[in-house]
This record gives structure tokens, sequence and C-alpha cells, in this order.
């Protein structure tokens, strides 16, 4: 869940209220107030900052103040022209609905890869090529976003199963051995979360893509990336900017995993495709060259 979504619940006295609706009203401009300036202006003890802090899970009014500030500023960028939950209206012609959606996934792919961590990123990356099996985690409709990666690298000799009719037993059968993806926009899906006490008794590492924000299946997370997190669960037209992030993130884990063998996965997919792939075209910019021409 946002912070700013925690912080519209009916959580607080009317002091700490008072804190809660100055913040909303401030945005940005609190980093640069102290807490005698914010309780002399809300007319508040300046303890009442520290206890709307530790009342929304944090050690204090700083940290709850800095992890506000982020989620605003994140908030702020990539999104101000259009609506992910509706991004075209009912008037709209057709090459406006075009442009519209072109500049949705635009806007998408750009967020999505401001939130990624190179630190997470190196290490999915490491546990990726060591993992003799990649297993994916997800609801069907997600996993449906995953058969063009799991094609990538099989490509590349990887293994990659998605795990559609018995996810309970594929977490039983992994070990150290096999890296799971767990996909979850909510990070709350119940009968995904289940999956993770198995797999961390088998020892096996986790990647997980979720939404910003505390979700209980972040905190399981041996890498973590976060997807754009612009769409409410279902009160929108598609999962235009969701589906956008995942595919993207997913195209960034296999680019990493090729680049680590960059000449090796190359010179095996050109061999492999041109044994199997027996495809013409007239268009010069698709066709291939023959062995003989190589």
């Amino acid at each position: 869940m946002l912070l700013t979504e925690k912080m519209k619940e009916d959580l607080f006295s009317p002091s700490e209220q008072a804190i809660i609706d100055y913040m909303f009203e401030q945005r940005e401009l609190i980093e640069h107030k102290t807490v005698k300036q914010i309780s002399n202006e809300t007319y508040t003890h300046p303890s009442t900052l520290i206890r709307v802090g530790k009342k929304l899970g944090y050690n204090g009014w700083t940290e709850l103040r800095d992890t506000f500030l982020e989620e605003i500023d994140y908030l702020n960028r990539h999104f101000n022209d259009i609506d992910a939950n509706f991004p075209f209206q009912e008037q709209d012609n057709v090459m406006t609905i075009a442009n519209k959606m072109a500049l949705l996934n635009q806007m998408t792919i750009a967020d999505t890869l401001s939130l990624i961590n190179t630190t997470d990123l190196q290490k999915a990356t490491t546990l990726l090529k060591k993992a003799k099996t990649i297993k994916i985690f997800s609801i069907h409709n997600n996993l449906i976003l995953c058969h063009d990666f799991k094609s990538k690298m099989n490509r590349i000799g990887r293994k990659v199963e998605l795990a559609t009719l018995d996810p309970e037993y594929e977490a039983a059968n992994s070990d150290a051995d096999t890296c799971a993806i767990i996909i979850s926009y909510s990070g709350e899906t119940k009968n995904t979360i289940n999956l993770i006490p198995m797999l961390q008794k088998r020892k096996t590492p986790i990647i997980v893509l979720t939404s910003i924000g505390d979700n209980t299946l972040s905190e399981y997370a041996d890498c973590l990336f976060r997807i754009t997190t612009r769409e409410r669960l279902f009160s929108k037209i598609g999962s235009f900017s969701l589906n956008d992030s995942i595919c993207f993130i997913l195209d960034v884990l296999y680019a990493c995993v090729f680049s680590e063998d960059y000449q090796q996965n190359l010179e095996y997919k050109i061999r492999v495709s041109r044994y199997f792939d027996r495809r013409k075209s007239s268009n010069k910019i698709m066709e291939e060259f023959s062995q003989e021409e190589e």
C-alpha cells in the first residue's frame, strides 16, 4: 500500500489528523520545515509528529517525512498528462487514441526504469544465470505475459517454467538451484504469498515484481523490482501500464542475462535459429544472409 493511501485511513486523533492534512497541503514544502515550524503552524505539540510517524510504521517524524517526499516525487513524475486508468476518452478519434496509448507506453517505460535498483538488478542477473531452472509464479493473466520471456530464455539455453497448474507442487519441487520469480501487482495475493514458506524451506532465491509501497510480498524478496504503480485494481479500461511495466522488467532481466555471455549466447541463438527457422522474406530489412555469404 502506498503511504499516501495509508495516510487517508481513519487512524488518527484530531491533532494527528491536523499533521496529515498539513502534509497533503504543503507536499514538497515540508522538506525544509522544522518540527517546531510544523507544530506551530498546525497548533500541535512536536511530539504529535513523532506519534504520527510511529502510527504509520516508521521510527519517527524524519523517516516518515523522507518516505512521504520520495513518494510525492514519484507520483509527480512521468504521468502528469495522462491517466493510466483512463488513458483515452469516449469522444477521442482512433488516431488520438493511438497517440495517447503511445504516450502511456513511453511514460510507463521511463517510470519503470526510474524504479530499477542497480544492486537488485545485478544480483538478479547473477541468480538467473546461476539457476538450473527458473520458475515464474503469478496469477494467470500475468503468466500470459511471461511466455515471451520464457521463449527468449529458452533460445539461449535457459530453462524457464511457468507455474500454471500446480504452483504449490512447483514450489515444493524447487531447490537452491532454482530461481523463483514471483509477480503480484498488489503484493497481497494470498495464493501467491502462501508459496513463500515452501520456497524458503527449499532455499530457493526469490525475485519479486510488485507495486511500490508497503506490501507483504516485498518483505520476502531477495531481489525487488517495482512495477509502475498508477492503476487501480479493476476500475480501469485495461491493464495497459501494468502489463507494459512487467514486460519491460522481464526484457531487462533477459538482456542482462544475455549480456553475461554475449558472444556465446548470440552464436548459439543464431546457430539454432538457422537450423530450425525456414522463413523467407522479400523485404531487404528482414532478409538473412545465407551461411555461404557469411
